[in-house]
């Protein structure tokens, strides 16, 4: 008579038995802050919201109604698993009784971001700027944006400057949470 085999419940025997976290890097949570003097879509003004997209996720901002200059201070957060895909950023203005319209977009790269993360920067004072990142035809950035070791964190405030669009900015922050029993940087 055969004994059964008998596998532990780690053993990859299939990919499809590998965990999320396996592949997980972190969180990055995003914290659209505001538009600034974003495109008029409706009469005067319009309802804008804003969407973010990394690889296959996508989440989005609550609509603001009437105001092209929005405050939304509202945190979005995506989990990382390929840290070479640019994050998508898209304002949309929402109707009702129509197809939304695009109000400008933006894409950023998250790369420099991580790459800081890696360094040890416990020595290091709070509010020291670890490097800066020059606004270029390569990248979306209204300005020059610096990645900061604040309080123990890493945090990067970027303002963005959509294309494909008249006019228009958005102002956002970078933060990265870590995961227990995540891959990890």
């Amino acid at each position: 008579m055969d004994t059964p085999q008998v596998r532990s419940p780690n053993h990859a025997s299939s990919p499809a038995k590998k965990s999320l976290m396996d592949n997980l890097l972190g969180l990055l949570r995003i914290k659209i802050k505001r538009g600034i003097n974003l495109a008029v879509r409706d009469v005067r003004t319009s309802d804008p919201y804003v969407v973010i997209k990394l690889g296959k996720q996508k989440v989005k901002t609550r609509v603001m109604k009437k105001n092209v200059n929005p405050e939304w201070n509202e945190d979005l957060t995506l989990s990382v698993q390929e840290p070479i895909l640019p994050v998508k950023l898209t304002v949309y203005d929402h109707d009702t009784f129509s197809k939304d319209d695009k109000m400008g977009e933006a894409e950023f790269e998250i790369k420099p971001f991580l790459d800081v993360l890696k360094m040890n920067l416990d020595p290091f004072p709070s509010g020291t700027t670890i490097t800066r990142i020059q606004p270029c035809r390569q990248n979306c950035l209204a300005e020059e944006t610096s990645i900061v070791w604040q309080n123990g964190k890493v945090l990067q405030d970027m303002i963005l400057r959509l294309k494909n669009v008249e006019c228009g900015e958005v102002e956002l922050q970078l933060q990265w949470i870590d995961l227990p029993g995540s891959k990890g940087l």
